[in-house]
């Protein structure tokens, strides 16, 4: 349990964060953790309805699901704390598994499927690339699965399974920030999770996604308005020496319009309407995005050469000190006010022990003030290379 104090608000966050996300899944049945993502508000053994209660208490709900985690929070006033350990608790120690309620919310993720990657425009990159980008890994699904069968198709039998495999109290991050005391946070976690029993957790035993040594490429066509241009570098794990500097050329070559990117392609050079670059995150070996949409005109192989001259240049000349310090001192300020929000903080603490300890929340700029111009230019040399990239071409119908 985490705990961090607030005297400032009248409000309490209550963060829990579950061990488990879409790479704990069956290749065969996968969005499992988005499904119970959904599920978990369906009803619990002895409340049937999660959200009720906690309205009624004049409090607000949301979680969230990734390829490593699931997270839930909950905000109330701090008089109405209790409500909350209570509903989390409930469902804690089983969900109601009600027919009605599995069907329900199975409708509800296969319409969020169709109308995320099915029906919008360029929803279904996330499902090309990552196969195109992983061979073994579990990551190589998005967190929303594979295809629509796998949750249609999903039996009560593999719910109750994979619930009591992974949503277990020696399997949860429990983190409580704002107006409440410590001793009063130990004395209701004691007497509403205490009583649950620890379940036997699957251990994780993944396979290693072994190094990629050629390019590889991708194309389809689809009716979307403009092409665009997708290239996916491998990159290390969260917990990687190496996690900070990726991070920060993400930002170097598209954090906002004085990022390179920007400057050179869209601005300079007018190849592109818009470009990106951005980090999965991920805790194990994860992915490094350069994206773009090319002018009309412009065909995607031009824009292709573009982003990866711009990489070469990342890893042949060293990075100018002003871009550096730039960006650390976004980071710090990102930082610093991620921290003030007492949600925020329950969140954040909860997911630094989930990665390693609590304390490190403290130590993340250091982290990022300790890397230099020269382990950069390493950084960029060893990953935004061809031979660790997969490259998709999304074609536009439109152009043709």
């Amino acid at each position: 349990m985490l705990h961090h104090q607030d005297c400032t608000t009248q409000m309490v966050a209550v963060n829990i964060l579950y061990d488990v996300g879409s790479r704990d899944e069956a290749p065969h049945r996968t969005g499992m953790a988005h499904l119970f993502e959904h599920l978990m508000f369906e009803g619990s053994l002895h409340i049937p309805d999660f959200d009720t209660p906690l309205q009624e208490a004049g409090g607000e709900n949301n979680a969230w699901t990734s390829n490593d985690i699931t997270n839930y929070y909950d905000v109330v006033p701090c008089q109405n704390v209790e409500t909350v350990f209570w509903l989390e608790s409930d469902r804690m120690l089983s969900l109601s598994f009600s027919p009605k309620g599995l069907e329900t919310q199975r409708q509800v993720v296969m319409e969020e499927f169709k109308q995320r990657n099915l029906n919008q425009p360029y929803g279904d990159i996330p499902l090309l690339i990552r196969p195109l980008a992983y061979r073994v890994h579990p990551y190589r699904w998005a967190t929303i699965g594979k295809e629509l069968s796998h949750i249609e198709n999903t039996t009560m039998e593999e719910v109750k399974e994979f619930y009591f495999k992974h949503y277990a109290p020696n399997n949860a991050i429990l983190s409580v920030a704002g107006n409440i005391s410590f001793d009063e946070t130990v004395r209701l976690a004691e007497k509403w999770f205490g009583p649950i029993e620890r379940r036997e957790v699957v251990r994780r035993n993944l396979p290693q996604e072994p190094p990629q040594t050629q390019p590889r490429f991708l194309e389809v066509e689809r009716d979307v308005p403009a092409d665009m241009v997708v290239k996916a570098y491998h990159m290390c794990g969260r917990m990687d020496e190496e996690y900070h500097p990726c991070d920060m050329l993400s930002d170097i070559l598209a954090n906002g319009r004085s990022a390179r990117l920007y400057q050179e392609l869209v601005m300079g050079r007018k190849l592109f309407s818009e470009v990106n670059a951005y980090i999965t995150g991920d805790r194990d070996a994860g992915l490094f995005f350069v994206t773009g949409k090319p002018n009309p005109g412009v065909s995607l192989q031009e824009a292709d050469e573009a982003l990866r001259g711009e990489m070469q240049r990342l890893s042949q000349e060293e990075i100018r000190e002003y871009e550096v310090q730039k960006i650390i001192n976004k980071f710090e300020s990102n930082d610093l006010f991620s921290n003030i929000n007492y949600l925020s903080k329950a969140t954040n603490l909860a997911y630094h022990e989930w990665l390693e300890r609590a304390e490190n929340i403290n130590t993340e700029v250091e982290k990022y003030r300790a890397v230099t111009s020269a382990r950069l230019k390493k950084t960029a040399s060893e990953t935004l290379v061809e031979k660790n990239c997969s490259t998709l071409y999304y074609r536009s119908k439109q152009g043709r």
